[in-house]
């Protein structure tokens, strides 16, 4: 039986991880190329859109995803046949909210340029990008639903062909303007994401239509508005914590390029600083988390399907393992940022700035690997309000350094930012689960 229970987990982590080390090894090299060919000032600009970008999922589908992939394992647990109500109801929500995001973005995207970025240069990258928002959304939804399901393979098909396709596109797009003696601009990367988003999509449309199950009824109307209070109760909080969040990062993502110049940089010296740290080195320390991602959208539907059933046992028993073993992969990552992280700065990206940045940043992977998956497992207990207000206070510590520190002791103050940050996530996050297991016990 205890084989059995893991089952779901293990072979949905290995089957995510497996296309997530695969689409993150094909998404670092086409950083690296994306730096070769664009630059690092040419990085900057293109990670300004971030915020934008950022802010749009938080608004339309990432609250909706975690909510159906929360509810439609309660249900699959209970009643098979009303596990896609909370599928067709997040759609429902999510797409006419997409849609309009997609139309202020591209409608004001001058304004949201110059006066929100500060990039006079990324208006026209942002009318591109609001194109991939409805596109985004509705493959976010089915995948919360297979997630839910315990099928990870559609939404790894899907992540894959969406890297795949995104960097065929940008390759195929700048070979053409070469061809033609042109010099391709930044925009060719976006471009490139609208399309893999949209291939995405049309993937995640065919697995629905495979993944065909005799006891589900999609078109069963009775019990839909008994979806929508669960639905929205769930998604509300986790799309304001989302937003909050975002608004937060955006406003850091925007000030980083200011005040460094307010440290002494000129704008191109500021954006290639910014572009180097975000567009090359923090893919690198993110490339691990491949693994804890896979868990932690695996250990939310496992854990709250648990928790609905009352069996605190098997929830407390993977949240420990969880934590033990995401705590040991962090360790021996920081390890080997460490010691390896000047000679892959030079030779994966040609930059010492880099190689400085993967070193220093290696100290907050024990701590960046661990609260992937506790906020996973701490939203599948219900506890979404104590994730929003710790990740505030968190990111509050950050802009606290970038406001005052970077200033006065250039991108290292920030550096120092992202250290404290996480660690007081980490802290944060531990209490809360031991609390609960405490009184769960």
């Amino acid at each position: 039986m205890k084989k059995t229970n893991r089952h779901p987990l293990i072979i949905g982590t290995l089957i995510l991880t497996a296309t997530g080390l695969l689409s993150r090894i094909i998404g670092f090299f086409y950083r690296i190329y994306l730096s070769r060919l664009f630059g690092e000032e040419g990085m900057g600009i293109y990670q300004l859109l971030n915020p934008v970008l950022s802010l749009s999922f938080s608004l339309t589908a990432a609250g909706y995803q975690t909510a159906i992939s929360k509810l439609v394992a309660e249900r699959a647990a209970t009643d098979r046949s009303r596990s896609y109500q909370p599928l067709i109801a997040g759609l429902s929500i999510s797409l006419p909210l997409s849609l309009l995001c997609n139309g202020v973005i591209y409608f004001f995207a001058d304004p949201i340029a110059c006066r929100l970025l500060g990039e006079p240069r990324t208006a026209m990258m942002l009318k591109i990008l609001s194109f991939s928002i409805p596109l985004s959304a509705v493959h976010s939804c089915i995948n919360g639903y297979f997630y839910g399901i315990k099928k990870a393979g559609y939404p790894a098909a899907a992540q894959l062909v969406e890297q795949i396709v995104r960097v065929a596109s940008v390759y195929i797009a700048a070979g053409y303007c070469f061809a033609i003696g042109r010099e391709p601009a930044i925009g060719v990367a976006v471009l490139g994401l609208t399309i893999g988003e949209f291939f995405s999509m049309l993937v995640s449309f065919a697995s629905i239509a495979l993944c065909k199950d005799k006891a589900v009824s999609p078109l069963r109307i009775s019990g839909y508005r008994s979806v929508y209070l669960p639905l929205m109760q769930t998604a509300l909080p986790l799309t304001a914590n989302r937003i909050v969040l975002n608004f937060l990062q955006s406003i850091e993502s925007v000030s980083i390029p200011a005040r460094l110049r307010m440290y002494g940089y000129d704008n191109t010296t500021a954006l290639s600083v910014y572009g180097v740290l975000t567009g090359m080195a923090m893919p690198l320390i993110f490339f691990p988390n491949a693994l804890t991602n896979s868990i932690a959208v695996l250990l939310l539907p496992i854990i709250s399907e648990s928790y609905a059933l009352g069996d605190l046992g098997k929830v407390r028993s993977a949240a420990l393992r969880t934590v033990k073993y995401c705590g040991l992969m962090g360790i021996v990552c920081m390890l080997g940022f460490l010691f390896l992280g000047k000679w892959a700065g030079n030779f994966l990206f040609d930059s010492a700035l880099a190689g400085h940045f993967i070193t220093t940043l290696g100290f907050i992977c024990p701590f960046l690997y661990l609260d992937t998956t506790l906020s996973s497992i701490l939203q599948g207990l219900g506890m979404a309000g104590h994730i929003f207000v710790m990740n505030v206070l968190s990111l509050l510590i950050r802009l606290g350094f970038v406001f005052l520190a970077v200033p006065t002791y250039g991108i290292t103050g920030y550096l120092w930012g992202i250290l404290a940050s996480q660690l007081t996530q980490s802290v944060l996050y531990l209490l809360c689960l031991n609390r609960f297991l405490k009184r769960a016990k």
